[in-house]
């Protein structure tokens, strides 16, 4: 208790505690609405104390408390359940009937070491709401309750939503719209709203010894380290000190983690198939061996005949991702997204059964006052609180809608305006590298450009999102969401467009265009009728696809990473400097310290979400053609959990412990991607990939097609085959004899020269049968495996079934129970059944 007073978490007289902050500027001259309102929240119920901040006297603080009977009053009136009975299990014929193998189960646990990445459960506190049945608080059942200790009968969380609840329901002024924190804080009366934390995250006595301070310094200590990544993450004690929405954030994020496991090691195995049989592969050998084969010039002023074999190291790279496993990878990706999609609603589901949200409902939104003062004039009676409210009409909603979906498709037109900017560059300064006076530049010039490109084009990304954020709001905010909400979901589908478009863009570029229209040697495609077109590497256009995605991807989770902990950091540390120069003895209480800490990103969890979400886009879209995509996304999410703990824990300002059931729009825009992504791996193996031209090659027109013998390569002969002959004397170089180019047209010395073969259009309906066939299946298996893995698991069923029959009989019995002690206090005769 002393450590709570010195710590600011206490009023002066040291027995009420703190449980929400308010803070204004002295010098902000509306105090009468100030005043009204505090005047109101003392009628309510709540305690309030002043007191001026230690470093800025220009700082006020008003610290509220509220008391038990308050408590009891409003969290009967919104219905919060409370623990009343300790659970008793039960176990069915299944359970017994398997019981003798799980006690065989039990004894080989017992000699295998313990696992090092589950926590300490010793070191935690008891939560017992999650060991005991809950029903909605009754101050006329109070008996029902088990009630051990008044202080910590409601937890902390509970008290600062009921306070919250308060603050937004409380009038500064007559009037039915002058209601509520947040319009106080949007007019500048007040400068801040938030619930203290529990203390200091760091104490001078070791936490093994001494034990834990308060919860801050337990998450801090088992969870917020860099120290405890690979260990198992604390969600009860998430929830109970942040709430149920960041716990299922963290949950989310962990069981994203979790299940990236298997994906990083089956996409790092067909990594390491394509290293172990390089070497093996028929086309990188003739690829290699080719020193007679000259390919055609791939720009027209100051490139000139280039050896196939030049391109060995390309081959052997673009091997690494386009081999046996890639459609087997891809397959898998898609299954994989769907199990991974399927199964969270069942971990989902099993977190609100335990944290007690199976029969909660989020309460009547309040109005945000942006659309109160637009619509004020316009009124309709709510059909759920039954009073009359702002209501804006059906053609203004549809106008403003249209309006903003225009401005989306413009937000877009000018991402693909930017993606061909880059194209456009990349065209300009091709024939400049390619007479770089750099002889490493000058022979690998295909490379330096797409390296180049690559990084002009993650400029202008990270440029545009900027603008993007300021775009969305203007957008949103003339849509006029009713409530935050709907705000919030509007946004975020708005910010995904926006930034989904603007990393994935360019990759669709490099994957579905990028050397498909340039035409062939003698009658190349132009731009403009000025520049050539680009044409892909001898060694297919795999390689800058990879190179796109790679870079990209390494350096946006290094940008994000750095942006989330770099500036809270460096900002709070700018804080703690200002009061240490001013201030020399004081010591500085909780509270203040708190006010000094970042306030959480005004999205919430938007911007995490968004993340998470955009890098679910790159793990799964492209996956075959970068099958190293999970395993980066794997090692950024080892550290992503552990910096948001440290961000939220001692960087930012403790946020109102808000409820939630589900991640809310997210899940529905990842269900999205994980259809997107069954289409584009099908475009990408059978487009951007050989793998078709290589199958038709094998069972067509190779060794194979009309004998097979054992130990024959069937792919003997396959570059040969897909590569055409150009005359050069056609191109005014002055040379004779003959080059090749990447395409199936017919020779020179034939009757159509230069005309698309029959093989051309076999592979082309080889490639679209694939499409066909490939997204049927896929979609099919995704299909039945959604449907055989059921949204809550069966056992979790019939439990949450048995707990309500088993609440009622509790609560008949205890409210009889409690009768029978009034009749015998009062000398009455007692019955054992009800009167």
């Amino acid at each position: 208790m002393n450590y709570i007073a010195s710590s600011g978490l206490l009023f002066k007289d040291g027995k009420k505690r703190i449980d929400y902050i308010l803070v204004y500027r002295k010098s902000n001259i509306q105090y009468d609405k100030r005043n009204t309102f505090e005047k109101n929240l003392r009628a309510e119920g709540l305690m309030l104390e002043k007191e001026p901040a230690v470093a800025n006297p220009d700082i006020m603080f008003i610290k509220i408390h509220i008391p038990w009977d308050t408590l009891c009053k409003y969290a009967e009136r919104l219905n919060i359940r409370m623990p009343f009975r300790k659970k008793c299990y039960y176990t069915d014929r299944r359970n017994k009937s398997m019981g003798s193998v799980q006690n065989y189960f039990r004894r080989i646990k017992k000699w295998m070491s313990q696992n090092p990445m589950v926590l300490d459960k010793s070191a935690f506190p008891n939560l017992q709401e999650s060991d005991c049945y809950t029903g909605p608080f009754s101050r006329a059942r109070i008996h029902h309750f088990i009630i051990n200790n008044k202080d910590t009968f409601f937890s902390n969380a509970t008290r600062s939503r009921i306070v919250y609840h308060m603050l937004q329901h409380t009038k500064y002024e007559n009037g039915i719209s002058k209601v509520g924190i947040c319009k106080l804080i949007n007019n500048g009366s007040y400068i801040a709203a938030f619930p203290p934390h529990e203390g200091a995250y760091k104490s001078s006595q070791p936490i093994k010894t001494h034990g834990p301070q308060n919860n801050r310094h337990l998450l801090y200590e088992r969870w917020a380290r860099w120290g405890m990544w690979y260990k198992h993450q604390p969600l009860d004690l998430i929830r109970l000190y942040f709430g149920e929405k960041i716990g299922l954030y963290f949950a989310w994020l962990g069981w994203y983690t979790g299940m990236l496991i298997p994906a990083a090691l089956v996409g790092l195995c067909v990594f390491f198939y394509g290293i172990f049989t390089m070497n093996g592969s028929q086309v990188s050998q003739e690829i290699c061996k080719a020193t007679e084969v000259f390919m055609c010039p791939l720009c027209d002023k100051n490139c000139s005949l280039q050896r196939l074999n030049e391109s060995c190291i390309y081959a052997k790279v673009t091997y690494l991702f386009d081999n046996g496993g890639t459609v087997f990878f891809a397959i898998f990706m898609a299954i994989w997204a769907t199990v991974f999609l399927e199964f969270w609603k069942r971990r989902r589901s099993t977190l609100t059964y335990t944290w007690d949200l199976i029969e909660w409902e989020e309460e009547e939104e309040t109005l945000r006052p942006q659309f109160e003062a637009k619509y004020y004039k316009m009124e309709r009676v709510n059909p759920i609180s039954g009073k009359p409210e702002p209501h804006q009409p059906s053609s203004d909603k549809i106008t403003r809608l249209l309006v903003s979906i225009s401005g989306i498709f413009f937000m877009i037109s000018l991402v693909i305006t930017a993606v061909f900017a880059v194209v456009v560059y990349r065209l300009v300064v091709m024939e400049q590298f390619a007479s770089f006076k750099w002889n490493f530049i000058k022979q690998h010039w295909q490379f330096a450009t797409s390296a180049a490109a690559v990084c002009i084009n993650f400029v202008i990304i990270m440029a545009l999102n900027l603008a993007y954020e300021k775009i969305a709001y203007l957008l949103t905010n003339l849509e006029y969401p009713r409530t935050e909400s709907e705000w919030e979901n509007s946004f975020a589908l708005k910010m995904f467009l926006f930034q989904f478009v603007n990393l994935n863009s360019s990759i669709f570029y490099i994957a579905f265009f990028l050397g498909r229209f340039v035409g062939h040697p003698g009658n190349y495609n132009k731009l403009f009728n000025r520049w050539r077109l680009e044409e892909c590497h001898p060694s297919g256009c795999l390689i800058d696809l990879c190179l796109q995605m790679g870079v990209i991807m390494f350096l946006k989770q290094i940008w994000n990473n750095f942006m989330e902990l770099g500036y809270p950091l460096i900002q709070n540390w700018w804080s703690r400097h200002k009061i240490k120069r001013g201030i020399q003895d004081a010591s500085i209480p909780q509270w203040e310290n708190d006010w000094n800490l970042q306030p959480m990103n005004i999205h919430g969890l938007m911007d995490e979400y968004l993340e998470m979400v955009l890098q679910f886009g790159f793990t799964t879209i492209f996956v075959a053609a970068f099958p190293l995509a999970p395993l980066l996304a794997l090692l950024n999410n080892i550290i992503e959990i552990r910096l948001d703990a440290y961000k939220f824990v001692t960087q930012w300002r403790r946020p109102l412990p808000a409820r939630a059931t589900d991640i809310g729009i997210w899940y529905g825009i990842l269900e999205g991607i994980g259809i997107l992504a069954v289409i584009t791996n099908a475009f990408v193996i059978a487009i951007t990939s050989d793998y078709i031209p290589r199958f038709v090659y094998e069972y067509k027109y190779g060794p194979c097609a009309s004998r097979f013998e054992y130990g024959e390569n069937c792919l003997k002969g396959y570059v040969n085959n897909s590569l055409s002959f150009f005359d050069l004397s056609e191109l005014g170089m002055g040379k004779s004899g003959y080059c090749r180019y990447r395409d199936y047209r017919g020779p020179p010395w034939s009757s159509k020269p230069y005309e698309f073969t029959l093989q051309y259009w076999h592979i082309l309906a080889a490639r679209l049968a694939f499409i066909i066939v490939f997204e049927h299946l896929v979609f099919g298996i995704k299909s039945f495996i959604a449907y055989l893995i059921p949204d809550v698991p069966k056992n979790l069923y019939d439990r949450i079934r048995r707990e309500k029959y088993l609440v009622q009989e509790m609560m008949y019995e205890a409210e009889l129970e409690h009768l029978q002690q009034q009749r015998r206090k009062s000398g009455h005769p007692v019955h054992h059944e009800w009167p």
